[in-house]
């Protein structure tokens, strides 16, 4: 029966006005209809109904009337099936032609399955069908096309010249509804492309990888690209094996050992689906009976279920609670959808697939059918779940025409939404939106039944499903509404995890636990209120860590622990580096003794005697001092972060640390050398700190200061090694390797940072100094500002107590000389203002350079402990804070003063230290994550971030003050 004699269903015209201007348009193809009145006025009003309410179908119709007539006087199947089989022939030289032809019989069969199905005339398998026909007859010319260019260019052997696919290895799977035959209106086309490199008869010198990737780009393009002439299919190929990480074409062999290896469960319900569409039809046959007990297990695959069941517990499913709004409603992927009907069917298909032959089809309603008849659902599920698919599946065909958009969402306007529910034969909008909205119920009520007894993990928050390829919109609202904002993102990333492309979720286990573990990992790094940076470094940390199950199940039994490490991710990303790395530090969190006191100097030796005993050899010794430092430096910052430190413990906890890993590699370093050089006999050495070391105010970034001090019996001229070394070569070469134990880059990265400028003469002197020679500079050559730097100086490890006691004393001695308050504070002003040419900055945020910052209140401490030390030696001390602190109960620090200065040290070492153990690089306010600050202000104890920059302006402002008022004007020299 031709289609106009089979108009079951005639839609409203979008106006009276809208109808009469297109049929005047048409007026010919109307009056070509024949002799009968009335069919021509039904005709006119189903055109007029259609057309005014779908503007892609008008255009359709306008640009060709002959077209459109002959469509409206054939058989709709039969014209789709000739359409199809044309398409099939599509040939020539020029891919221009060809890519013209398929676009045009796209264009025809677009217009005849939308005209067929609005008017009634061919029913939802006929439409589908028909798309999913054409796109295997398109996908099929393309190839042919591609294959003959590459015979012409001598890539490759034709060895049938009507089908040249045949036997050239190179195959399409047609996924998701295209390979069950159910292509929606507009839809994309997913595709796998696979090739079998034995088979594939390429000559030449040509590649199979090499030229079917080429080909798989050429095919898209031929098939996607939008030219005068519109397209054919959008393809979509991310479907593939991992396919971030895998080209566009994948080989057969690699294919397989990724879904035997790590395959998931989505991937199974996705090949469920899967059909050959295009190319060597039976190769890509071959290969899905191959993978089938991948898809489909021997046994009630009860794995499955657990893993339906995780999926399953993450979805908010909301049973009956609220009204369904329809306006911006999505009918696939939203509540009562298109994908919950297939969920239904897929579901129970992997689970019982395997034993039960009959339930393999690809087909969502014959599934159905099949589970009624074997009594796995009522027959009042298969109706009502039947009948509300037919239902939906028009709704989005039809919300498709409209302007040809791969879309399943009901627009938002009234009158967007009246022309659809016309487009369905409703001459209204609210009996159309009653009756979708009671089958989105009827479909909800079953796919909520499914699984009716499984607790929901996460119905405080939303929907959290990262399975499959699409985007659960709402698991983006839920997203959104914890606070990431860029929740495609997001959603991305998170589903990257299930791939296994990590080695953490290489296995099936671990994946599962980390589905589990979704919606409070989700929620805690939402917490950070830097939910999407924290998510990156998360992922970044994942990416790097070897194994997960024990971690994944760590954090879910403990909560406040993915908590703590939620806020390392969002605050603290250098921290993360660590964790990523060595996953066991988080055990020492677990200990009750962890948010006890911080470490003593015998921990920490004793911790790292025990690592170093464990050393085979020297570069072991290395690393392992490297993975013992990196740990302890994360745990002391995870204390800090956790409020168990506070900032001047966390400087001195570090600084332990420092000198516990100088003093401990020491012996190594001497034997090492010995190996080469021997032993000085008699002699004696330490290791002096100075700086932030040496002032027990390390942070995380910290560099070494360090001298190394020696001595040696005046007979003793060289060591006692097979290649003998003159005692300063012997100390200059200790000091070499001291150096490079410490910075050195291993396996395991590197300790510290070291310098040795502050050595007398600096980088001019030699790298080690026998005592004797420092008395001697100390008391007649070194400079004032040197004399600074030795208030902060002490022996951090040695040979013996007696040299480290003869060093601390000429320290000692020679910072308690008597000088001249003038001209100290002359220097030190000057030296000041050197600095603040060299370095200053305006920026309050530069906690060290910034005027009024820590370089005037340590050089504050240190000008007091050079005028005074002489008469008052009770003040010196390495600390800065001790030293005001000291100076202040000797009276000779005012107390004003002492108010201004000990709160301002506090505030910059608290702050100094969030900012060092949390980011790499110069601070910037603007730029920083909200972690960050909130983290700030915490230390700052402030209320808020604008309070503790004001109260760091005025901090630094009074800083500055008491400097200028204590030991002068901060003035650039002149000239």
């Amino acid at each position: 029966m031709p289609l106009l004699a089979a108009l079951r269903v005639v839609p409203l015209a979008e106006s009276e006005a809208a109808a009469e201007a297109l049929l005047q348009d048409l007026a010919d193809v109307v009056a070509g209809l024949g002799p009968d009145a009335d069919r021509r006025r039904s005709v006119a009003s189903f055109l007029a109904g259609a057309l005014t309410n779908a503007p892609y179908l008008r255009d359709l119709a306008l640009a060709d009337h002959a077209r459109l007539a002959a469509l409206l006087t054939d058989v709709p199947q039969a014209r789709v099936d000739r359409l199809v089989a044309e398409a099939r022939e599509v040939a020539g030289d020029d891919e221009a032609v060809v890519m013209a032809r398929l676009r045009r019989l796209k264009q025809d069969l677009a217009l005849t399955l939308a005209l067929a199905d609005i008017a009634g005339a061919l029913d939802l398998d006929a439409v589908t069908g028909g798309l999913s026909r054409f796109a295997d007859a398109a996908l099929t010319a393309a190839i042919r096309f591609c294959l003959r260019d590459l015979a012409r260019r001598g890539k490759f052997e034709i060895r049938n010249e009507a089908a040249p696919e045949q036997g050239c290895g190179f195959v399409i799977l047609a996924m998701g509804k295209y390979g069950a035959l159910e292509l929606n209106y507009s839809s994309d086309i997913d595709l796998i492309v696979l090739y079998e490199p034995g088979l594939a008869p390429v000559t030449g010198g040509a590649e199979a990888p090499v030229e079917f990737v080429r080909m798989t780009k050429r095919l898209v393009k031929m098939m996607g690209d939008r030219t005068a002439d519109g397209y054919v299919f959008r393809t979509d190929l991310r479907l593939r094996p991992d396919p971030g990480a895998t080209p566009l074409a994948m080989s057969i062999p690699a294919a397989l050992v990724y879904y035997e290896s790590l395959g998931q469960n989505w991937e199974r319900a996705a090949l469920i689906k899967a059909r050959a569409c295009a190319g060597d039809v039976p190769c890509g046959e071959s290969f899905l009976k191959e993978i089938s007990p991948f898809i489909w297990r021997k046994y009630l695959d009860y794995a499955a279920i657990a893993d339906v069941h995780s999926i399953k517990r993450q979805i908010h499913v909301h049973k009956g609670h609220g009204r369904i709004a329809v306006a911006g409603h999505n009918v696939k992927l939203g509540r009562g959808g298109i994908r919950e009907v297939e969920f239904f069917a897929q579901t129970q298909q992997l689970i019982a697939g395997g034993r039960i032959t009959e339930l393999r089809g690809r087909r969502t309603l014959e599934t159905l059918a099949t589970l009624a008849a074997l009594d796995w659902i009522a027959a009042e599920a298969r109706d009502e779940l039947t009948e509300a698919y037919r239902f939906l599946r028009a709704v989005e065909h039809r919300i498709q025409m409209v302007n040809d958009e791969q879309t399943h969402i009901l627009p938002a306007e009234a009158e967007a939404r009246a022309r659809v529910a016309r487009l369905m034969g409703f001459a209204e909008l609210e009996p159309f939106e009653e009756a979708l909205r009671a089958r989105l119920t009827r479909v909800q009520k079953h796919y909520s039944a499914l699984f009716e007894n499984e607790p929901e993990l996460a119905s405080d928050l939303g929907n959290l499903v990262f399975t499959g390829d699409d985007d659960d919109p709402e698991t983006l609202e839920t997203l959104t509404r914890l606070g990431y904002q860029r929740p495609k993102e997001a959603g991305k990333i998170i589903r990257a995890w299930h791939f296994g492309r990590y080695p953490a979720v290489r296995s099936a286990k671990a994946r599962e636990r980390l589905t589990e573990l979704h919606p409070v990992l989700i929620s805690a790094l939402a917490s950070t209120d830097n939910a999407d940076q924290a998510l990156l470094a998360f992922d970044s940390f994942l990416s790097k860590l070897p194994a997960g199950v024990q971690l994944f199940s760590l954090l879910r039994s403990n909560p406040q622990l993915l908590k703590l490490l939620a806020t390392v991710m969002g605050a603290a990303p250098r921290m993360g580096e660590v964790v990523s790395k060595r996953v066991h530090v988080l055990d020492a969190v677990m200990d009750p003794a962890f948010f006890g006191a911080m470490p003593t100097s015998a921990e920490f030796r004793a911790g790292l005697a025990r690592t170093l005993d464990l050393a085979r050899f020297y570069e072991d010794a290395l690393d392992r001092a490297r993975i013992f430092a990196q740990e302890q430096q994360f745990l002391i910052g995870l204390r800090l972060l956790s409020d168990t430190l506070n900032a001047l413990q966390v400087g001195e906890a570090l600084a332990r640390l420092a000198e516990t890993v100088v003093a401990g590699l020491m012996p190594f370093v001497i034997d090492h050398v010995a190996e080469s050089h021997g032993r000085l006999p008699g002699a004696d050495w330490a290791v002096v700190a100075m700086g932030k070391l040496g002032g027990r105010e390390m942070t995380a970034a910290s560099d070494l200061d360090l001298i190394l001090l020696y001595d040696h019996p005046e007979e003793v001229t060289e060591t006692d090694g097979k290649r003998p070394l003159a005692p300063s070569q012997y100390f200059i070469r200790l000091t070499q390797r001291l150096v490079a134990a410490l910075s050195a880059p291993t396996a395991e990265g590197r300790l510290y940072e070291v310098d040795f400028r502050l050595r007398p003469s600096g980088n001019a002197g030699p790298l080690a100094t026998r005592l004797a020679a420092f008395e001697t500079y100390q008391a007649k050559e070194a400079w004032t500002w040197e004399h600074m730097a030795l208030t902060r100086a002490r022996v951090i490890a040695r040979s013996s107590d007696a040299f480290a006691a003869r060093i601390e004393t000429n320290i000692r001695e020679t910072l308690a000389r008597p000088r001249d308050a003038k001209t100290v504070a002359a220097e030190v002003a000057s030296m000041r203002a050197r600095i603040e040419a060299e370095k200053g900055t305006s920026d309050i945020w530069d906690l060290k350079q910034v005027a009024g910052g820590l370089v005037d209140v340590e050089f504050i401490a240190q000008y007091l402990q050079l005028v005074h030390g002489a008469t008052h030696p009770q003040i010196l001390s390495q600390t800065t804070e001790t030293v005001l602190e000291r100076t202040r109960d000797a009276g000779l620090l005012e107390a004003g003063d002492a108010e201004v200065l000990l709160p301002a040290i506090r505030l910059y070492h608290a702050l100094t230290q969030v900012q060092r153990l949390t980011l790499d690089g110069p601070f910037k306010a603007d730029a920083v994550p909200k972690g960050v600050k909130d983290l700030l202000v915490l230390a700052g104890e402030a209320p808020d971030f604008a309070h503790l920059e004001a109260l760091m302006a005025e901090t630094q402002r009074r800083v500055r003050g008491t400097f200028e008022a204590l030991v002068g004007k901060v003035e650039p020299a002149a000239g």
